[in-house]
């Protein structure tokens, strides 16, 4: 599966355009790392667990897009995107988002 930021993908023609697809998963938080989270960022550095519990979660969401993507018969999502929001103050939606295509490479 070819995922591009694009509106275009650069070798290939677009044959058609399948609709929005998105990845979705919701996360609350763990105390004891909120905890940790909190006296960290009042010396400074990185966040450790914050940024692995991001990366896996934002991980899922291309991969759950992806699945969507491949059941509507696509081989590439162009105007790929995340988003995330709060919700309720204890949890984060995470989001992945894009166009659903099907694309032919170009002979040269």
């Amino acid at each position: 599966m070819i995922v591009s930021t694009s509106h275009e993908l650069a070798g290939y023609r677009i044959d058609s355009v399948l609709g929005p697809v998105f990845g979705l998963t919701v996360r609350s938080r763990n105390a004891f790392s909120q905890a940790g989270a909190g006296l960290k960022s009042m010396f400074g550095g990185e966040l450790k667990g914050m940024t692995k519990n991001l990366e896996e979660s934002r991980q899922q969401v291309i991969e759950r897009m992806e699945a969507r993507a491949e059941e509507l018969g696509a081989n590439a999502v162009i105007a790929f995107r995340f988003d995330t929001s709060e919700m309720g103050g204890d949890w984060t939606e995470i989001c992945a988002y894009g166009t659903a295509v099907v694309a032919t490479p170009v002979s040269g």
